[in-house]
């Protein structure tokens, strides 16, 4: 039986945890024993990584190749202005370990590929997506429901924002919608204009990200109903919340009825991660 003992610093640390029915010392002690990998060290996985960090999720992947630039710091907080040129895992390493020594960082400082999909998230029990391009997005949902690891997924643009969850869980009757379902392709590159040319506002992705780090607090507390087969729609201008149901696909490439992903080498990721005609 695990050993549900925390010591006098962590009952200290955690203590608005540990009386919460909800969580208690149980409670903890599965955060501290979980395992998240965040997919992204910028606007998004700023502040989920400070949050899960906070709440003690015990290992903590970060993928992000990029280094900081003193235009990232008007919302990607986990950085400040003496990291500037740093690796952005580096970076947020550091300020984990100031926040809580409990937590152990696994940086890993390589752009996600469909050759090092299968190494990295296979050593953790949700993948959290903050990346910033459709490519990564699409691998990450591919690979992450071929092996039915839970994803969840966040995007912003200007002043609106997206989350939802896929469990991946797959029984095959009433199994989740994947990210595929909602969006069967990327968009033509050059299409949609990243955050360099439109702007976005600075405290949009803290909302949307610490909505993610919610939604993956409660999969590893196993707690509360995830915003699975739900698109969470959030507009920051207008402060309102749209929550939109999301289906299957039966006719979806990777978890339709007649699947042609097997493998994410079936797909062209850099173009509109269409199946590979080859």
């Amino acid at each position: 039986m695990t050993d549900l003992r925390l010591d006098a610093t962590q009952l200290d640390r955690y203590s608005r945890h540990v009386i919460m029915d909800e969580v208690g010392p149980e409670g903890q002690k599965r955060l501290l024993e979980g395992s998240v990998l965040v997919v992204g060290a910028g606007g998004l996985g700023s502040p989920a990584i400070q949050y899960l960090a906070a709440a003690g999720v015990g290992r903590i992947g970060i993928v992000d190749d990029d280094v900081v630039e003193r235009s990232n710091l008007q919302r990607q907080i986990v950085h400040g202005d003496a990291d500037v040129g740093r690796p952005k895992v580096e970076s947020a390493a550091d300020y984990v370990a100031a926040l809580n020594p409990d937590v152990d960082i696994e940086t890993h400082e390589v752009r996600l590929t469909p050759e090092n999909v299968g190494d990295l998230v296979a050593d953790y029990d949700v993948v959290l997506d903050a990346s910033d391009n459709f490519a990564t997005r699409y691998l990450l949902n591919d690979h992450c429901v071929l092996t039915e690891t839970p994803l969840s997924h966040g995007a912003i643009y200007r002043f609106e924002g997206q989350v939802t969850t896929f469990t991946n869980e797959r029984t095959g009757e009433d199994d989740p919608p994947c990210y595929r379902c909602i969006f069967p392709e990327a968009p033509e590159p050059g299409t949609v204009p990243d955050c360099a040319t439109t702007g976005v506002l600075g405290v949009l992705p803290g909302t949307v990200g610490c909505i993610q780090a919610t939604e993956v607090v409660k999969y590893l507390l196993g707690k509360g109903d995830p915003l699975e087969g739900r698109l969470l729609m959030y507009d920051a201008m207008d402060m309102s919340f749209e929550e939109v149901p999301v289906r299957p696909n039966p006719d979806c490439p990777v978890c339709g009825d007649d699947p042609e992903i097997e493998s994410v080498s079936d797909v062209a990721y850099e173009g509109t991660c269409e199946i590979s005609a080859d």
